[in-house]
């Protein structure tokens, strides 16, 4: 049969066609054959990294025991605790402990304390009485003391304060935590025979040294975790007394002496400064007492060190 231009033209287009045909397929194939199809991932989610918590330090309590005149050994401690930046969180004091408890807890600096001692004037803080059934009122220390705490009453300090005295009716201990920190203080430190009894509400209060000398147990009940206990209350050793005050004060000292190593067993560190040769009416010695008060603090501050790494979480 003889093909004519149309049937040859026909016939040709065909043959294109399925040739592009397989050349599209051709290269599809080969695509899906190469192709890499990557299976769904999950979603990533950043989290913020956990910040560690702060190490919580021990909550620090300060014991300053009653000594009379021994009682500038305190300010010789707090000098080592502040020098080693350790800053107790209370504070509560017996007697002449608490004095300076109350000027510290008002905010007063070591070397503010100590500038104040050596410059104190020892007659602006007596006021005789005579006759009576004390030789001293003790209103002037009380004066003092409020003067140097700003007016603030004691639940108003920079640091928490306690401060014991003893009820004369009952015999039990009491823990001023408010009012007025110049009668609490006056209350604390009121020797029987020396100073007059303090009445408070209907009550009167004696030197809390009668039955809490070193106030450990009510540093702990405070809140404190670790209690540091200053402790002047030595028998001093060939110290000739003075007078009948000094003989008071050092028949008072002895009493404490032997209960203040009872309330000492719960204390975590002692500081016992060594005033053998400073007897309690001894007001002349003032430096020498906050010497051995920093000396006494130095001799036990690597114990201190780590009682405090041990308690904190």
């Amino acid at each position: 049969m003889r093909r004519t231009f149309y049937d040859i033209a026909y016939f040709d287009s065909i043959y294109r066609t399925k040739a592009l045909l397989s050349i599209v397929l051709t290269a599809v194939l080969a695509g899906c054959a190469t192709r890499h199809v990557e299976p769904p991932q999950p979603a990533v989610v950043l989290h913020a990294p956990v910040a560690k918590p702060a190490p919580r330090l021990p909550k620090i309590g300060l014991a300053l025991g009653g000594g009379a005149a021994r009682g500038f050994a305190h300010i010789g401690v707090l000098q080592v605790l502040e020098e080693q930046g350790i800053k107790p969180d209370l504070v509560v004091g017996t007697s002449a402990g608490s004095v300076v408890a109350a000027l510290y807890a008002a905010g007063k600096t070591p070397a503010e304390l100590e500038s104040m001692a050596m410059t104190l004037d020892e007659s602006t803080m007596t006021d005789w009485v005579f006759p009576g059934r004390s030789v001293m009122k003790g209103e002037a220390l009380a004066k003092f003391v409020r003067g140097f705490t700003g007016g603030r009453q004691i639940e108003q300090m920079a640091i928490p304060l306690g401060i014991v005295a003893t009820d004369l009716n009952s015999g039990q201990p009491i823990l001023f935590r408010r009012g007025d920190p110049g009668t609490a203080v006056r209350a604390s430190s009121s020797v029987p025979a020396v100073f007059t009894p303090v009445r408070i509400a209907g009550r009167e209060y004696v030197d809390g040294g009668l039955v809490s000398p070193i106030p450990v147990k009510y540093a702990r009940q405070m809140g404190a975790d670790l209690v540091i206990a200053v402790d002047i209350s030595a028998v001093p050793e060939g110290q000739p007394t003075k007078g009948a005050v000094d003989i008071l004060l050092q028949t008072f000292n002895i009493m404490g002496h032997s209960i203040s190593q009872y309330e000492l067993q719960d204390a975590d560190v002692v500081m016992r400064p060594r005033l053998s040769g400073i007897g309690s009416g001894d007001f002349g010695n003032r430096r020498l007492s906050i010497l051995a008060g920093r000396e006494a603090a130095l001799s036990v501050l690597q114990q201190l060190k780590e009682k405090i790494a041990a308690k904190t979480r």
